[in-house]
């Protein structure tokens, strides 16, 4: 009986009638196969899903932007605060991440939701040592709140087409040989 339907499985494969996994889907399906330790906790999505456009706070009062303007790469949002004890953690994780994967196709993007004065998160950020990470608010948790965030920490991967397509909740060691490598397999080998 085995053999039976491993024919018939082969044999739909080699006919089309079951599509292997190409491009974008392939390599998220390649990255969640490669989850250990902290990655465990992260969950990719059986479908992509749409992003708000709603505008955050960039740092220094430079405006808002929106995650719209981060398309044509990878983004891992993480949303923090500075009164979270898990963020002081996992933030200089993130760091690391963005100095050896940051570039055109990846890039960390970190988003302090809630009460945080800029002076605050300016002390929280060099008090851990991390200088390359942004400073973005979402001061009303407008974004936040419409992506469904609720405790803190919480990474979601966006795909360059601006969906969700995986999170995590919690902190997680995103420094990690297991994180690296499945990001990498994510982004399809970009990043630099």
């Amino acid at each position: 009986m085995k053999r039976t339907v491993a024919a018939l499985l082969y044999t739909a494969l080699v006919a089309g009638a079951i599509a292997a996994p190409t491009g974008a889907s392939a390599d998220l399906e390649a990255a969640a196969a490669l989850r250990e330790g902290d990655m465990k906790k992260l969950v990719f999505h059986e479908a992509p899903e749409v992003v708000p456009n709603v505008p955050f706070d960039l740092a220094d009062g430079a405006g808002q932007a929106t995650l719209e303007d981060y398309r044509g790469k990878y983004v891992l949002l993480n949303f923090w605060a500075t009164w979270c004890g898990p963020c002081r953690i996992e933030m200089p994780h993130l760091s690391e991440l963005q100095t050896e994967l940051g570039g055109d196709d990846f890039e960390v993007l970190t988003i302090a939701t809630g009460r945080n004065s800029p002076t605050g998160i300016k002390s929280f950020l060099a008090e851990i040592g991390v200088d390359n990470l942004p400073r973005h608010q979402d001061p009303q948790q407008k974004l936040a709140s419409q992506m469904a965030i609720f405790g803190l920490p919480i990474t979601v991967l966006i795909d360059p087409d601006g969906r969700e397509v995986a999170r995590l909740r919690g902190d997680a060691d995103w420094a990690s040989d297991s994180a690296k490598a499945l990001l990498r397999a994510a982004i399809g080998g970009g990043g630099t």
